[in-house]
């Protein structure tokens, strides 16, 4: 990928680059000895100035992964040359680890880069447990994603979640507040503590059955786990969350979906919406209509 500018003024090129492009510094920096800056189609070094006038290009290059490449199936909501968002499904791991490299959605993804001739990397915007499924989205280069994550800082990521939850909330919607931390120094999961970081989870009620509720949630901040850590808090556990629930209904996976995320474009600055096809009711609990 490429990007690119008119120069409004004479500068050394890395203010250009860091001001009118936005690049972040990683960024810059990685590219520096790369050869992917030019102006007027000539090849320069950051410290070249730069007149009025002046075309600026930078080529956007990836390194490769070091994990594989693997066909698999990806249910593609929106694609374009900045970004792409797959409706995840439950049970896929959205990045390799150590002890597993193959059969996640970033190997599927790479797949699907070289299959379609797109020089591509996998920078994940959002990100879903293994078993939360719906919209998740990802930048496709090292520029885009560092805008998109100035994004996410300043909460302008909006993200809206349904669950299904065994309890029922005492009100139509509310605000949690609750602060989340770790529960202990080498655990991945986390809690409700005093001591923890500040976390905040609107909720709406959407349906109510017997002893049970279909839920909208917007996280209006970004802790791990947040959203189940909050339903479990709160007396409203999350279906089929073994976690921090109960699997009372025979569950396969936990009852939340990553419902739809909206932004602005970073290089069209239009607002976008997404939404996930997939769809929670609670019919699949198989509960009586109150």
């Amino acid at each position: 990928m490429k990007i690119s500018c008119i120069s409004q003024r004479e500068a050394k090129l890395l203010p250009i680059l860091r001001q009118e492009l936005a690049m972040s510094s990683t960024l810059v920096k990685r590219l520096k000895y790369r050869g992917a800056y030019f102006v007027n189609g000539l090849c320069v070094r950051t410290n070249y100035i730069v007149r009025p006038g002046d075309l600026v290009e930078v080529i956007l290059d990836e390194e490769d992964p070091v994990y594989p490449a693997q066909e698999g199936e990806l249910s593609i909501l929106f694609e374009d040359d900045s970004l792409i968002a797959i409706d995840k499904p439950p049970g896929m791991m959205m990045h390799p680890s150590p002890a597993r490299d193959t059969g996640t959605l970033a190997n599927y993804l790479l797949s699907y880069y070289r299959k379609t001739g797109q020089p591509c990397a996998v920078h994940p915007v959002s990100r879903l447990d293994r078993d939360t499924f719906g919209v998740v989205l990802l930048a496709k280069n090292g520029h885009v994603h560092s805008k998109m994550h100035q994004q996410l800082l300043q909460g302008q990521l909006h993200k809206l979640y349904h669950a299904l939850v065994v309890g029922q909330p005492p009100l139509e919607e509310g605000l949690i507040l609750a602060p989340i931390a770790r529960k202990s120094g080498d655990s991945l999961l986390r809690c409700v503590r005093s001591d923890g970081k500040e976390a905040r989870t609107r909720y709406r009620v959407l349906e109510r059955r017997l002893g049970c509720a279909h839920l909208e949630l917007q996280p209006l901040t970004g802790r791990t786990h947040q959203l189940r850590v909050h339903c479990a808090y709160m007396g409203f556990p999350i279906a089929g969350d073994p976690q921090y629930g109960q699997d009372a209904y025979g569950l396969p996976h936990q009852q939340l979906c990553a419902r739809s995320l909206g932004f602005t474009h970073p290089m069209t600055e239009k607002f976008i919406e997404i939404t996930s096809n997939q769809k929670l009711s609670l019919d699949f609990l198989g509960v009586d209509k109150v």
